[in-house]
């Protein structure tokens, strides 16, 4: 590599590298090629003095101790509407009969699914002469009613959760 190439490829590294951190190395591992880096990576390391190419180090982030973390207080706004309690209420119910119509929908589906799935052996239909059909409607049965009985357990939280 020419001595041009390397100053070029140098030149790249420091309008990268420097602008995101304070320093930049030069190290030479004995019997090893020249690396410039933004790592001191040991005594083989020497901080080069590059004029005009000074950049502080971006400041560290401190996490706040456990111990003091409070939970930041959370203003409401002046002209943010409020609901009275009356109309919260019918909000809830009304929420809280949908929530229950939907779960009784899911619950008819999910008895259906169980019916048909029969305990893993569902009837084979006439199309299904190859086994590997039956496996793949099997299969997705399977998952139909994995994905049902989640649906209701979501259901029942989210009506749970009502106040």
């Amino acid at each position: 590599m020419t001595t041009s190439c390397k100053l070029s490829m140098l030149l790249a590294l420091l309008a990268s590298a420097g602008a995101a951190h304070g320093q930049i190395y030069k190290c030479q591992p004995p019997g090893g090629s020249v690396e410039f880096t933004d790592i001191n990576r040991g005594s083989y390391c020497k901080p080069m003095d590059l004029p005009g190419m000074t950049v502080p180090a971006p400041p560290r982030r401190v996490a706040p101790s456990p111990r003091n973390a409070q939970p930041a207080p959370v203003a409401t706004p002046g002209g943010f509407p409020r609901v009275d309690s009356a109309e919260q209420r019918a909000r809830d119910d009304d929420r809280r009969g949908i929530l229950e119509e939907e779960l009784k929908n899911e619950l008819q589906k999910l008895a259906t699914l169980r019916r048909e799935f029969n305990n893993g052996e569902p009837e084979r239909r006439g199309d299904e002469r190859n086994y590997a059909k039956y496996q793949e409607r099997v299969a997705a049965m399977r998952d139909s009613i994995s994905r049902s009985e989640k649906n209701v357990d979501a259901l029942k939280r989210e009506i749970a959760n009502i106040r």
